[in-house]
């Protein structure tokens, strides 16, 4: 964090100053851990391991938090008889589908009434928005809706009211219970033998922690991709997400879980979105064949059977479609839900060179990405990019996916020549940050606004100019047609305000989004708040969780009141979604009964004398719904929300220690090593996450892992990072002289032990080969890298920073790490896995042209590497 996030790291060493605790768990040391109370290291992908032994040494000890875990989360809830979990098939929960390599979780379900006393599981299914006679299952996933793209944040939609409790916690089907039996092997031997940290580093952890939760003090767990980039990526976060949740840390000031996104403004890129399978505010695309009905769609992003705030899905998206398709989106039309493209299968950006390299994708559009340096694989990306027809670049600089077909690794080993390549490029300059107006969100969902500083010089224009006047010049084209694929695009609402340079008014882009009234008395008023919209077309909105940053014709992102003047929230300073809450979750901060837990640490209380919720904060729950209200059994929506049901958006108000739907690899986080592992899984024979994505291909192989032959060919774990003087694939710090000095070179960080093992010094060269590609590297020699005893076996890791590319036009050039990667998944975001690898080391530098190329398949032929190896889902042999 004090590398990478230097700003945020600020507010941890002033915290620090005031008598907080600094733990870093971390491969590396680093700046942080130098700044740290203690580094613990820990093998790259290991961290559930680490993570459910703290779980198990809370509920062991019984340090969890009673009274906030029973009123709170779905701890007391009971789950079907049906349920099977890993501790009983060697790894494996039940519903497995080993056809599909994937789960129906069916099985999963919270136990209702109705299915007790009729003597099975409730399997009802339906409960479509509109259909009052219907509802979903309790946990109920369908094997061919398993899926984890198709319902959106919101997961699939969920009854509350005939499910089972037991708040004595004692029933052995309780979510409780299930939470303790899962864990229970989860112990701090077995934490020293799979993550090699010892018993003591686990004991410290385990007291700071508990010391530092409860009624009167909170603990935070801050995380990035070091826990996202695995094929176990989400439930590393879910592991962390029940910690919490048993010490009572969600939606109180001081705890909570923060995700350091990559770089400035890729909340907001996740908020819009920029991914293939979601709609702004992180609605679901829909998906062909199982959202092909307005109908089917809304049925399946929210019940209005469930609890919370998801039961008004219809009006995000139909204010959506209104601000995207305006007077042309009618009730007639479903509100021209057919303009919107349907998702025929995965289609991120690891399929999509896939299909570049299989001959099924023509033109690309990069913009501000350079997947030849900074993409899982990139041996894969370049080659893939290279089978285009066209492409177009938007960069400040030169990069190498710009100048693949002449640059390239390849060109030198002769996979590629230039002459063969027909790749057209388009290289088109953008302007930068301070050459245009616009906002940035960051991790805490802040929006803050930036002002143009200067006019963008030369050819350069901004994003928001280029898609704008693209769009304009494809609306022109296509006036004359008659062809109804074309209705979308010449429907499309597209008339912003532009400047004297034809820039488009960034704030009538801000205003679209947040949205604006249609109809009534206050017709062409901004929205104030996501409340606003309406399922009927009388608002229209670009992103839900954005309305309120443009309330009343206000900027608010552009807020900035100084700190002195406000108190410590500041909720005057930027705006965060939603509705400018800066803790979500906040009901949680009081009592059942509405009182702070600690009035050390008041946030938001229950205010009786004016009978609504208030506080430091934006109340996050209905204003004047009272503690002691208690809805109807069958009622839905907001209206449904007990007083003390804080967690808002989840389908029953729980915050949930176990997934009964949602969660597509496992309703709780089980260790399983990563795609690749020199170490074979210590808990279960299941080696890897049944179901995980891969990939087999001739292009894209793996190491054996665990105890398959040949695994010792690739001894050591490799891991990536980044550097303080480097950002991301390097296109903005590589070509800079000042930072390019501070880093010249790309190094690999290796233990002296691992230095004396290989025979690596210090500056020297160090080959790294992996069972795709060898990249060289500078050799740094360090005590922060430690040796990790893992099973009784000493495991070295190999620390790769990830900014270098080949090629003639940065300043400085090198091996790209991201070369050694091959491409998996994780199953529920499909986010590769990048931290965590097999390699061998050597001494000297690789070799060149086809000797390269030689060098690789000759580590392959000696592991017995084949386009199937490491790619069987399945690896135990028990029932499921």
């Amino acid at each position: 964090m004090a590398e990478c996030h230097p700003v945020a790291y600020q507010w941890v060493t002033e915290a620090k100053l005031k008598g907080a605790k600094v733990i870093h768990i971390d491969p590396r040391f680093t700046r942080t851990s130098a700044t740290a109370d203690r580094h613990v290291p820990i093998r790259a992908g290991s961290d559930v391991v680490f993570l459910g032994a703290l779980i198990n040494h809370v509920l062991s000890n019984e340090l969890f938090f009673r009274e906030y875990v029973v009123s709170y989360t779905n701890a007391a809830t009971l789950v079907s008889e049906e349920f099977r979990d890993t501790e009983e098939l060697d790894g494996l929960f039940s519903g497995y589908d080993d056809e599909r390599g994937a789960y129906d979780s069916k099985s999963w379900a919270y136990a209702s009434a109705d299915a007790e006393q009729e003597g099975g599981s409730d399997d009802r299914s339906g409960g479509e928005i509109g259909d009052p006679d219907s509802g979903h299952v309790h946990g109920e996933q369908r094997s061919e809706h398993s899926a984890g793209d198709q319902h959106g944040s919101g997961g699939p939609p969920l009854e509350h009211a005939r499910v089972l409790r037991d708040e004595t916690l004692q029933d052995p089907r309780t979510v409780f219970q299930i939470l303790k039996r899962h864990y229970a092997r989860y112990t701090p031997q077995m934490v020293a033998d799979t993550c090699g940290i010892s018993v003591d580093d686990f004991e410290y952890v385990a007291r700071a922690v508990t010391e530092n939760s409860g009624r009167e003090r909170t603990t935070a767990w801050v995380y990035a991709v070091g826990w996202t980039q695995h094929t176990l990526g989400a439930q590393f976060i879910r592991t962390s997400a029940i910690l919490q949740l048993l010490l009572g840390n969600m939606g109180r000031p001081g705890g909570g879980i923060m995700a350091l996104r990559g770089h400035a403004s890729i909340q907001g890129s996740t908020d819009i979105p920029t991914l293939y399978n979601l709609l702004p505010g992180y609605l679901a695309m829909p998906v062909a064949g199982q959202h092909d009905t307005w109908h089917d769609y809304l049925s399946a992003i929210g019940s209005k059977k469930q609890k919370g705030f998801w039961t008004h899905a219809d009006a995000y998206a139909i204010s959506l479609l209104k601000a995207w398709w305006g007077d042309k989106a009618t009730a007639e039309n479903d509100w021209a839900f057919d303009y919107l493209p349907r998702l025929s299968g995965a289609h991120g950006t690891y399929q999509t060179t896939m299909a570049m390299l299989d001959g099924e994708v023509e033109g690309y559009f990069l913009l501000g990405q350079n997947p030849a340096v900074g993409s899982a694989h990139a041996r894969m990306q370049r080659q893939g990019l290279a089978k285009l027809k066209w492409l177009v670049v938007r960069d400040l600089n030169m990069i190498e996916s710009a100048t693949f077909w002449k640059d390239s690794p390849e060109i030198e080993t002769g996979e590629l020549s230039p002459q063969d390549i027909e790749t057209e490029v388009f290289f088109l300059p953008p302007a930068s940050h301070v050459e245009k107006d616009g906002s940035f969100t960051q991790t805490q969902r802040m929006l803050q606004w930036h002002h143009k500083a200067v006019q963008p010089p030369g050819d350069c224009r901004s994003d928001l100019q280029f898609f704008f006047d693209l769009g304009k010049r494809l609306k022109a084209a296509l006036a004359d047609s008659t062809d109804e694929r074309d209705r979308p695009l010449l429907d499309l609402t597209w008339d912003y305000p532009q400047d004297e340079h034809g820039d488009p008014d960034a704030e009538a882009v801000l205003r679209e989004i947040n949205g604006v009234h249609l109809s009534g008395d206050k017709a062409g008023q901004p929205l104030s708040m996501y409340t606003d919209m309406k399922p009927d077309g009388s608002t229209s909105g670009g992103c839900w969780i954005y309305t309120g940053v443009f309330a009343d014709g206000v900027n608010h992102a552009a807020s900035r009141r100084p700190g002195r003047e406000q108190n410590l929230t500041a909720l005057d300073w930027g705006w965060a979604w939603p509705a400018n809450r800066r803790i979500l979750y906040n009901r949680a901060s009081a009592d059942p009964e509405g009182n702070p837990w600690s009035e050390r640490k008041r946030y938001v209380w229950w205010d009786e004398a004016e009978k609504k919720w208030t506080g430091e904060d934006v109340p996050d729950f209905p204003a004047t719904t009272a503690p002691s209200f208690r809805p109807e059994p069958d009622t839905g929506g907001p209206e449904g929300l007990a007083g003390d049901d804080p967690f808002i958006m989840q389908a029953d108000g729980k915050g949930w220690l176990f997934t009964p739907k949602g969660m597509v690899d496992g309703p709780l986080p089980t260790h399983y090593e990563p795609q690749e592992s020199p170490v074979a899984n210590p808990l279960y024979s299941q080696q890897s996450n049944p179901s995980r994505k891969v990939f087999p291909r001739k292009d894209n192989l793996w190491a054996p892992s665990g105890n398959q032959p040949g695994s010792d060919v690739y001894p050591f774990v490799f891991t990536t990072y980044r550097l303080t003087e480097h950002h991301t694939a390097g296109g903005m710090s590589r070509w800079l002289p000042y930072l390019a000095e501070l880093q010249p070179e790309f190094f690999c960080e290796v233990s002296p032990e691992l230095a004396a093992e290989r025979g690596l010094e210090n500056g020297g060269w160090a080959t790294i080969i992996s069972a795709r590609a060898a990249v060289e590297s500078r050799v740094l020699v360090t005590e922060r890298m430690v040796p990790l005893v893992i099973g009784g076996k000493t495991i070295h890791q190999v620390g790769l920073p990830y900014h270098w590319g080949v090629g003639r036009d940065a300043v400085v050039s090198g091996d790209a790490a991201n070369d050694l990667l091959g491409v998996a998944l994780d199953p529920n975001v499909q986010i590769q896995e990048s931290k965590a690898g097999s390699c061998d080391i050597i001494a000297g530098r690789r070799p060149r042209g086809e000797a390269l190329l030689r060098l690789v398949e000759q580590y392959q032929s000696r592991s017995g590497t084949t386009a199937l190896t490491g790619n069987e889902l399945r690896t135990t042999e028990d029932g499921s």
